[in-house]
């Protein structure tokens, strides 16, 4: 995965994955009614579309070393998956900068890239070649992908159009899991399909942190990032509020859902 830097730059080698000084804005449109008449009639009035620039993440410097499991907790719009998307490479800087060490493999928004109109078999093999495997390669994992997805009898041979969400689920978390990837980003996707396949899931993860891979979860079941992860972070409004070890983190984060205000400590964050 390439760095989203512009200049030739190394990080240290402990390092998966490096954040520095990470800003990332985007503009909205607030028109009460966005039609094609109204967009006319401002024209014709040289009256200029009114937007909001929207601040998602704010000068946010983060470490992650090697082997390392962290989660991220937040409110929604914290900034959370504007992060992940940012990291995978989607969302570029607005300013700053971000050096990735090692072959990233995404959950961010499960199926994201599925041809409907496909195979599960066939966009297993399209999610393997988007995550940089070779043909073979990917061909060789495919019945071992298809056998973890455990779809019910002949539907990873038809159309991904004819499955429910919960079937879609399985196969895109199927497809990332086990790509091998050095970083997995994970995006509220660990709840897919039914209770033993997210039993399955749960595992797998497990196992890729047994096996120090590089492991970063957004998730707003706080439990699992306790068990799962190592470190983690609270982002709030774009900010990183805090780091530390897992249960201290949740534990802040719980007291601020509970309340609904920040402690002191963080007012002039």
């Amino acid at each position: 995965m390439p760095s989203v830097s512009s200049k030739e730059v190394t990080m240290p080698d402990n390092l998966a994955v490096q954040i520095e000084d990470l800003s990332i804005s985007y503009k909205i449109n607030i028109e009460a009614k966005k039609t094609l008449k109204n967009a006319l009639m401002r024209a014709s009035r040289g009256e200029r579309i009114r937007t909001k620039t929207v601040e998602a993440v704010k000068n946010l410097s983060l470490d992650v070393p090697h082997g390392s499991v962290l989660g991220i907790v937040g409110a929604n719009g914290a900034g959370k998956s504007t992060l992940m998307r940012s990291i995978a490479g989607i969302l570029p800087p607005t300013s700053g900068r971000i050096l990735v060490n090692g072959k990233i493999s995404t959950l961010l928004a499960l199926g994201v890239g599925f041809n409907k109109a496909l195979s599960g078999r066939d966009n297993i093999i399209l999610g393997g070649l988007a995550a940089g495997m070779s043909r073979d390669e990917i061909e060789s994992k495919t019945e071992t992908i298809a056998q973890f997805a455990d779809l019910p009898n002949g539907f990873i041979d038809m159309p991904v159009r004819t499955y429910s969400s919960g079937m879609y689920g399985r196969v895109a978390f199927s497809v990332a899991v086990n790509m091998t990837p050095d970083i997995l980003l994970v995006d509220e996707a660990l709840s897919a399909g039914d209770a033993a396949f997210k039993e399955k899931s749960f595992n797998k993860i497990r196992e890729l942190c047994q096996e120090a891979r590089t492991i970063l979860i957004v998730s707003h079941a706080l439990s699992s990032l306790n068990e799962l992860c190592d470190q983690a972070i609270w982002m709030h409004r774009g900010q990183m509020l805090d780091s530390g070890k897992p249960e201290e983190i949740t534990d802040k984060y719980l007291k601020f859902l509970n309340v609904g205000e920040l402690p002191s400590s963080y007012e002039d964050l």
